[in-house]
C-alpha cells in the first residue's frame, strides 16, 4: 500500500472507563472518584465485570475482573448493564465529533473509541491538535458529564500508541506523537505487548529472538524478521519505527473480499448434547432471519462448539450444502447434522458459535433437483413476514415452539444487546 506523503494529524479519542462513567453521571456521581462496576449480578458470583471506575483501578482492581475478585470489605456500587443506554450515549458523542469534522474524516474503532482525521480542520479553526482536541473533550465533558482522553499523531499507528500508552499518565489526558518523538519516547518502552498489533504469542515470538522494545525491533536484520512472520514482519518493522501506512481514505475505501454472517453465545450453564441442540436450532433460525434481512445466501456453513472450562478442547466443522440459499429449513437441517456429527456427547456445553460463509447477494441463489425451489420461496415470504412483525411489535412477537423449552434462550436473548440487558 502507498504511503500517504502528506503531513497528516490524526486523533484517536477515547472515554475513560464508559460503561461505569454513564452510570456514575446518571447516579450524580463523580466517574473520576465513584467506587462501582459494571456487572449483572444476577448470573453468577462468578460474572466479569464489564467496567470499573478509574477510583476502583487506583485500588489495584483489574478492568475484566470477576465480582468475587473484588476485596469483600470494600463498599461499591454494583450497575447492571443497560446496553442501549450506552450505544445511545456513543450516538451523542458521535454527534459532538459531527460538529467539528465531516462523518468521511470518523471512524468509528469501537463504542467508546473513534479516530478523527482532523488535517483540514486546523486551518479552519486556528487551533492547534492539541487546542483542538482539548475543545472536544471539554464539549463531551460539559455536554455528558464524561472524561475522554486522546491520543495525536502524524499517522493512525502513533495517535493508538500515544493513547494507549501516553495520554493516561499526561495531567490534560491529551499525547502527542509524530515519527521522531515516537523513537525517542517509546524505543526502550516494555513491554512490547503495551504496543497496539502486538499481543502475546507475537511478543514471546520476539523476546525468544532477544528483542524486548520497539528499538530491539528496529534494529534487527529485517529479512531475519521475514523468515520468522512471514508477510506479519511488515507492519513489526513499520511499527518499530513509527510508520504507518493505512489512512483515513484507505479505511473509508475498503471492502472486503469475502463477507460472512455468524452468531454465538455464551451459555449461563453447563448444557448436556440433547440441550444444546436446541441452542443450535434457535440459532440457525436467527442466521437465517438474519440473512433474508441482509438479503444473502450462502452455500457453506460451519460450527464451533466450545465445552465446559478444561474439559474437553472444542469442536466443529463446516458442510458445504447443495444448493446456495437464506431458507431456515436448510440452514437448520446442516447445522443440526454437523452437530450430531462433531460434537461430543458426553462433555457439558458452554458455548456455541454458527457461521453462514461466503454470504453472497440474493440474486445468485441456486437451487439443485433435490430441493423444490417453490419450498425455498415459500420459506423466503414466511421468513420476511416474520421480520417485519419483529420490527414492528419486538423480537419476542414472534415465537416457535423450540423457543418455550426449558433449555431454550430465544426468548432471553431477544430482550439483550449484546448479550446483555438493554
Amino acid at each position: 500500500m502507498p504511503m500517504d506523503r502528506e503531513q497528516r494529524t490524526y486523533f484517536i479519542i477515547d472515554l475513560k472507563s464508559f460503561y461505569a462513567s454513564v452510570e456514575c453521571v446518571d447516579r450524580g456521581l463523580d466517574p473520576m472518584t465513584a467506587l462501582l462496576v459494571v456487572a449483572d449480578k444476577e448470573r453468577s458470583k462468578g460474572t466479569i465485570c464489564l467496567a470499573i471506575t478509574p477510583a476502583m483501578k487506583a485500588l489495584g482492581i483489574k478492568n475484566r475482573c470477576r465480582i468475587y475478585e473484588i476485596p469483600k470489605n470494600l463498599e461499591y456500587i454494583v450497575a447492571p448493564p443497560r446496553m442501549q443506554r450506552y450505544i445511545d450515549v456513543s450516538a451523542d458523542i458521535y454527534g459532538i465529533y459531527l460538529s467539528y469534522v465531516a462523518k468521511e474524516d470518523i471512524h468509528v474503532y469501537s463504542i467508546d473509541e473513534s479516530f478523527l482525521d482532523v488535517t483540514a480542520y486546523l486551518e479552519l479553526y486556528g487551533l492547534s491538535p492539541h487546542d483542538l482536541a482539548l475543545s472536544i473533550m471539554n464539549d463531551i465533558r460539559e455536554q455528558l458529564g464524561l472524561r475522554a482522553t486522546c491520543g495525536i499523531g502524524t499517522n493512525l499507528y502513533l495517535a493508538k500508541v500515544a493513547l494507549d500508552i501516553l495520554a493516561k499518565h499526561s495531567p490534560d489526558f491529551i499525547a502527542e506523537l509524530n515519527e521522531e518523538s515516537y523513537r525517542q519516547r517509546l524505543w526502550t518502552h516494555r513491554p512490547l505487548t503495551d504496543f497496539w498489533r502486538i499481543g502475546p504469542g507475537t511478543a514471546r515470538r520476539l523476546n525468544a529472538l532477544g528483542m524486548y522494545t520497539q528499538g530491539d525491533i528496529a534494529v534487527y536484520p529485517e529479512n531475519l524478521l521475514y523468515k520468522q512472520f512471514g508477510v506479519l514482519a511488515e507492519y513489526i518493522i513499520d511499527h518499530a519505527w513509527g510508520r504507518e501506512s493505512c489512512t483515513m481514505k484507505d479505511i473509508k475505501n475498503y471492502r472486503t473480499r469475502s463477507k460472512s454472517l455468524s452468531c454465538g453465545q455464551v451459555l449461563m450453564r453447563d448444557y448436556s448434547f440433547d440441550e444444546a441442540v436446541i441452542i443450535v436450532k434457535e440459532m440457525a433460525d436467527e442466521l437465517s432471519l438474519d440473512m433474508v434481512a441482509a438479503h444473502v445466501v450462502s452455500n457453506n456453513v460451519s460450527l464451533y462448539i466450545g465445552y465446559s472450562a478444561g474439559t474437553y478442547p472444542s469442536t466443529g466443522g463446516n458442510m458445504t450444502l447443495q444448493v446456495t440459499t437464506n431458507s431456515y429449513r436448510i440452514l437448520m437441517d446442516a447445522y443440526v447434522r454437523l452437530y450430531y456429527k462433531t460434537t461430543n456427547r458426553i462433555v457439558p456445553i458452554r458455548r456455541v458459535i454458527l457461521s453462514a460463509n461466503s454470504v453472497l447477494d440474493e440474486c445468485f441463489e441456486q437451487y439443485s433437483f433435490f430441493v423444490d425451489p417453490e419450498v425455498m420461496e415459500k420459506d423466503r415470504k414466511v421468513t420476511r413476514s416474520v421480520n417485519r412483525i419483529k420490527s414492528r411489535y419486538g423480537k419476542n412477537a414472534v415465537l416457535k415452539g423450540m423457543d418455550l423449552y426449558e433449555a431454550g434462550n430465544s426468548i432471553a436473548r431477544n430482550a439483550q444487546i449484546g448479550g446483555h440487558k438493554k
